[in-house]
């Protein structure tokens, strides 16, 4: 036997056992207000992260979660809606999407299989092309970076109007992929997945494994608290509402400020803008107030690292979604 004999198999071995190429990189979501972008992020990562909820224009900042597997990790970023502004909040919503769109890998657009393509798609899609890509002497349009149409809501569709569906999108701009998905159903999400990391870049792991998350936990909590109120209330919460962690205050000795066994505090300020509108947050005998706590207890307490007390005061910011300084106050 020679040395050939024996070696050209190992080096066989080896070309079959290449190691897959490590991939990273951020991509934005982006659609119409109530398409399901924040469903589909907490879909993918896990957990949630982002306010899902049936309310237009729910998500107010542009909010990171990170997704990490065994060969990649991606950094999804869920805007706000892209929307004509009616108030100063809603043109700082624009600027935010505006901000998220500035650096991306990818462009994940979210079309709903339940509703016809309108003219808010349009101008979402107009938006990406100027600032993603070259209009070619033909009239098509060449992206400069991977964009992603992700039909989301594909349980509301039989297969015949799905199929329907997906020819229209086809039709509507020049995809690099489309993916069908019902993330509330956690169908088809593997499929999100792999396409997602097929579209990112070579690159290295950004963040430790366990991170899911680039907000503060002050901010997560904040975020929770406003969900769990448009849960409770549904059409009679004031769409002006806000809340801010003003602080976590963790139980130490007064003097060696040494840590001991007890409560975390979690000092909450629910901002509505007019007075008549506190009783709407507080209910009778408080109980929005109680149910709130009750529910997110476990969350919080998660997210703290130790049991933790809800400190909730409702207060009026009169006219904030259009004053400067109190938009500036509130983190808009």
């Amino acid at each position: 036997m020679t040395d050939a004999d024996v070696t050209e198999p190992a080096s066989q071995h080896s070309d079959a056992e290449a190691p897959v190429p490590y991939r990273s990189g951020f991509v934005v979501v982006v659609g119409r207000p109530n398409v399901g972008k924040s469903t589909l992020i907490n879909a993918l990562i896990g957990t949630q992260i982002a306010i899902a909820s049936s309310r237009p224009e729910t998500t107010r900042k542009a909010i990171r979660g990170i997704l990490t597997t065994d060969n990649a990790q991606i950094v999804m970023v869920d805007t706000p809606g892209i929307h004509r502004p009616r108030t100063l909040l809603g043109q700082r919503l624009n600027d935010v999407v505006d901000e998220s769109l500035s650096d991306v890998d990818a462009i994940a657009f979210l079309l709903p299989a339940d509703q016809e393509i309108g003219p808010g798609d349009k101008r979402i899609l107009s938006r990406l092309r100027s600032d993603f890509a070259v209009k070619r002497d033909d009239g098509t349009f060449k992206w400069k970076v991977p964009l992603i149409a992700i039909v989301t809501k594909i349980d509301e569709l039989d297969r015949s109007a799905l199929i329907d569906k997906l020819i229209e999108i086809n039709e509507f701009a020049d995809f690099t992929d489309i993916v069908p998905v019902s993330a509330l159903e956690h169908d088809n999400l593997a499929e999100v997945r792999n396409v997602l990391v097929e579209n990112m870049p070579e690159g290295p792991q950004m963040y430790p494994a366990e991170q899911i998350t680039e907000e503060r936990p002050e901010d997560t909590i904040a975020e929770l608290i406003r969900g769990a109120f448009l849960e409770e209330l549904d059409d009679e919460l004031p769409h002006s509402l806000a809340v801010v962690v003003d602080s976590i205050e963790y139980p130490e000795d007064n003097d060696s400020g040494e840590s001991y066994a007890g409560k975390a505090q979690v000092i909450v300020s629910i901002y509505v803008e007019r007075d008549s509108q506190k009783p709407i947050i507080i209910g009778h005998n408080a109980e929005h107030l109680v149910r709130v706590k009750k529910k997110l207890r476990t969350a919080v307490n998660r997210i703290v690292g130790q049991k933790a007390k809800l400190d909730l005061h409702v207060k009026v910011a009169k006219g904030w979604q259009s004053d400067p300084k109190q938009l500036e106050k509130l983190g808009f």
